[in-house]
């Protein structure tokens, strides 16, 4: 993939998770793709990994259920063969008890025939604890 192309499915992913479109974030995954929302799950309930689009399916409409992306800013972008690194300041709302914070998360793909195949998210642990509480 050259540059144009990743940028363009990083935009897609982005636009799919922001309108909670499940079936356009699945047809972007391989369907051995990997999601990781990184961190301790022993300290965070939100985070984990799920392979395969069945587990996706359901982390990813579980993480739509729950927190909504209201804005999202690129603030940085690192884009190098078939990885890539996006730094983005997003305004999310965690919807079960309608908290909305702004943080910063960073997320880390990987690419293959035009496919994520790996997509770990890094997040403020912390803030995320604190609004599902």
């Amino acid at each position: 993939m050259d540059r144009e192309s990743t940028m363009a499915l990083i935009e897609r992913a982005y636009e799919a998770r922001r309108t909670e479109d499940i079936e356009g974030i699945m047809a972007i995954f391989h369907p051995e793709g990997k999601f990781q929302l990184a961190g301790s799950k022993e300290h965070t309930a939100a985070l984990g990994t799920a392979q395969g689009h069945g587990e996706l399916r359901t982390t990813l409409a579980g993480l739509i259920a729950a927190f909504q992306f209201v804005q999202r800013e690129i603030v940085s972008i690192v884009i190098e063969n078939e990885r890539a690194a996006v730094h983005s300041r997003v305004k999310l709302r965690f919807v079960p008890k309608d908290r909305t914070v702004t943080t910063d998360l960073l997320d880390l793909w990987k690419f293959k025939d035009g496919k994520i195949v790996e997509l770990v998210e890094f997040a403020d642990t912390a803030l995320v604890n604190d609004i599902m509480r």
